[in-house]
């Protein structure tokens, strides 16, 4: 039984074996749920079944409150896992329930992660997990429609009538690579057909509101394209900032005028991806994880071959992106440390993160791991290009206050958004927040 109750008060955890077995798993995994990571994990587990004689099997909450029921379950000593998740952005809160695996970072683990993938796992100098995953951001658009707008004359005609209607300022429409947040303003405008009739997709963009941390994750890279960050140099908080009014206005103007969908207030990454994949949206901001998805044509016909990726549209500091480090590590409270051990040891591998790339897995691997899987995942090539060019990790995201500091700025934030909130009381409420969590 579980010794805390937070699982079985939950009613939505999801416990899902990864093989049929009549014994008892040697190794539980807690892992995130949700999009092709989970999917290639689990080929990674069933090999792993395949080829040891340990046997493991993946256990899966919601995604709300994940990280909530994570500590409340480690913390109060749980064993129902052995292997847990872990994040650049949380690494720290974590540690004091789990154990360190400097012992498992041999030379044969360095020769498939670079030691910058694993610093992203590390606190206070001790690794705490083997990383799985790169999480950042990617503009992505219908190349059959960017195409025509760039080449149909009544297209840039009616683009330039808009944008001076609603923007003030009469604008050309430019390649995604090339927009700045008002061309992503226009773009979206220009495609929505309650602005535009004529558009052949019902809006233009759409965007990921609902009260959710990993939201906040996305949004920010508007604000931090403007300068803005979570503290100064000097430890002051910042979020009162012309950057932050303009990141969270142009995700406020969007939503006025109805250029994203009506119910975008209940939208997180499954709900986006539909809306896009389905072929409503002309483009949007998506979490990387999601270009494996969309490459599948069965899964989503109404773009196949109609879609590409490139960064955020541009502020006066340039495109930026969020990014963090997904892994897994080992509970301090497992009964398994050694069977843990041992998937984890499996889990670093070149043959299984090979594996965990091809099947949709976004591992931060050695480029030659990369290379050998690049002909058919592009954006992983991207993925370290971007990162290097425009990841940003805010002033204070990485200390043990982040996720409750997400947290409130999406319980403010998107209630601004959603017109409960007017921007200063939002504003207000996080640097109070802030201030509190950071003993300002």
């Amino acid at each position: 039984m579980l010794k805390s109750g937070i699982l079985a008060a939950a009613g939505a955890a999801i416990i899902t074996a990864a093989v049929s077995t009549a014994a008892l798993a040697d190794t539980t995994i807690l892992a995130w749920p949700g999009g092709p990571a989970e999917t290639a994990l689990r080929k990674v587990v069933d090999k792993y079944n395949e080829t040891s004689d340990s046997k493991a099997e993946l256990l899966y909450f919601s995604r709300d409150n994940f990280f909530d029921k994570m500590l409340a379950d480690s913390a109060a000593g749980s064993t129902e896992f052995d292997v847990m998740l872990t994040a650049t952005y949380n690494v720290g809160k974590y540690a004091p329930f789990m154990n360190p695996i400097d012992d498992l970072i041999t030379e044969d683990v360095l020769k498939v992660f670079p030691q910058s993938a694993i610093d992203s796992q590390a606190f206070d100098g001790k690794v705490y997990g083997i990383p799985m995953d790169l999480g950042l951001h990617f503009l992505y658009y219908r190349t059959d429609l960017i195409d025509e707008l760039l080449s149909n004359d009544e297209w840039k005609a009616k683009y330039g009538e808009i944008s001076e209607e609603y923007l003030g300022t009469k604008m050309e429409p430019k390649m995604p690579d090339a927009w700045t947040w008002d061309d992503f303003i226009a773009s979206a405008l220009f495609f929505t057909q309650s602005i535009n009739p004529d558009s052949p997709v019902r809006y233009g963009t759409v965007l990921q509101m609902k009260n959710l941390l990993f939201n906040i994750m996305i949004w920010q890279g508007t604000a931090a394209s403007y300068g803005g960050n979570w503290l100064d140099a000097d430890g002051n908080i910042t979020v009162d900032s012309d950057a932050y009014r303009k990141g969270l206005d142009i995700f406020k103007k969007i939503t006025e005028l109805e250029a994203t969908p009506g119910d975008s207030n209940s939208y997180e990454y499954a709900e986006a991806n539909g809306a896009f994949g389905t072929g409503q949206v002309a483009f949007f901001i998506q979490w990387s994880a999601a270009y494996a998805e969309f490459v599948n044509a069965e899964d989503y016909p109404a773009i196949a071959d109609k879609f590409d990726i490139t960064h955020q549209p541009a502020g006066p500091e340039g495109p930026k992106t969020h990014f963090h480090a997904l892994g897994l590590g080992i509970n301090k409270a497992s009964e398994k440390q050694d069977e843990a051990k041992a998937f984890l040891t499996f889990l670093a591998s070149q043959d299984a993160m090979s594996m965990y790339a091809k099947e949709g897995g976004q591992p931060p691997v050695v480029d030659s791991i990369i290379k050998a899987v690049a002909s058919d995942r592009p954006d992983m090539l991207k993925m370290g290009e971007h990162t290097g060019a425009y990841g940003i990790v805010m002033n204070g995201s990485t200390s043990a206050e982040a996720l409750g500091i997400y947290s409130n700025m999406a319980e403010n934030f998107t209630a601004y958004w959603n017109g409960a909130l007017d921007q200063d009381t939002a504003i207000a409420n996080v640097e109070a927040y802030m201030k509190d969590a950071f003993g300002k």
